[in-house]
C-alpha cells in the first residue's frame, strides 16, 4: 500500500468510523417507529438500512408526517447519545498518531452538526480536528460533495489536491468520489465489493490500528 502518497488532509466520517453509535441510533429509531405506529426495525435492520441523513431518509419512511417523526427521533437521541457514546477500538490512539503526521484533520458526518460537536467535545477529541461538519451545516448532506467542499473552503484547502475521506459505508465511498477525495473504507468485516455498486474504495482497512500504521509508512 506504500505507493500511496502521504495525504495533505484527512476527513473522517464519524458514526461507526470513529465512534460506535448503533445503540443510540437504534434505540431512538425504535421510539420513533412506535410513536408513528410503525413496526420497529430489528437491530440488524437498523445497521443495514441507516445510511443517509435524516432529512434525506425520513420523508421516505414517514411521508407527510416526517417532521413529527424527526422531532421524536431527536428528542430520544439527545437523551441517549452521550450516555451511550463509545469510541471505536483504538480510535483515540489512532487520531493522536495520525495528527502527529497529518496537519489537517476534519470530520464530515450525516449526524446533526450540533450533536456531532457535542460528542467530540465530550470525548475531548475536538483538539484533533480543524472543523467538524454535520448534517444541516452545508446546503446538502452526504453523499453530496457540499459538506466536504464547505470544509475545504472554510479551512483554506482550495489548492490541496491530496485529501483522503475515510468512512464505513457505501455512502462514504460515494461522498469521497463526488468530492474528489481518495476513498478509504474502514470496516472490521470488509463487505463484499458487490455491496458497493459503482463506488469502490481505493484503500480498504480493517480498523483504526491499521490506518495509523499505514499513515506512518507514508
Amino acid at each position: 500500500m506504500s505507493h500511496y502518497k502521504k495525504p495533505d488532509a484527512i476527513i473522517f466520517d464519524w458514526d461507526n468510523t470513529l465512534v460506535d453509535s448503533w445503540q443510540t441510533i437504534h434505540a431512538a429509531l425504535v421510539e420513533t417507529f412506535i410513536a408513528m405506529d410503525q413496526k420497529p426495525w430489528s437491530f440488524e435492520e437498523t445497521k443495514i438500512r441507516v445510511r443517509q441523513s435524516l432529512r434525506d431518509s425520513f420523508p421516505n419512511l414517514f411521508g407527510t408526517r416526517w417532521k413529527e417523526a424527526e422531532a421524536i427521533f431527536y428528542s430520544a437521541f439527545e437523551r441517549l447519545h452521550i450516555k451511550n457514546l463509545r469510541p471505536m477500538p483504538q480510535a483515540e490512539i489512532m487520531l493522536s498518531r495520525i495528527s502527529a503526521r497529518i496537519p489537517i484533520l476534519g470530520v464530515v458526518s450525516n449526524k446533526t452538526g450540533k450533536l456531532l460537536r457535542k460528542e467530540a467535545t465530550h470525548l475531548k477529541w475536538d483538539r484533533f480536528f480543524l472543523e467538524l461538519i454535520g448534517a444541516g451545516d452545508a446546503s446538502r448532506d452526504k453523499p453530496s460533495p457540499a459538506p466536504v467542499e464547505l470544509f475545504i473552503k472554510n479551512n483554506g484547502l482550495k489548492f490541496v489536491s491530496n485529501i483522503w475521506y475515510i468512512g464505513d459505508t457505501d455512502i462514504d465511498i460515494e461522498t469521497a468520489r463526488n468530492s474528489g477525495c481518495l476513498a478509504v473504507l474502514l470496516h472490521t468485516n470488509c463487505p463484499e465489493p458487490s455491496n458497493f455498486g459503482e463506488f469502490l474504495p481505493e484503500i480498504t482497512l480493517s480498523g483504526c490500528e491499521e490506518l495509523a500504521a499505514l499513515v506512518e509508512t507514508l
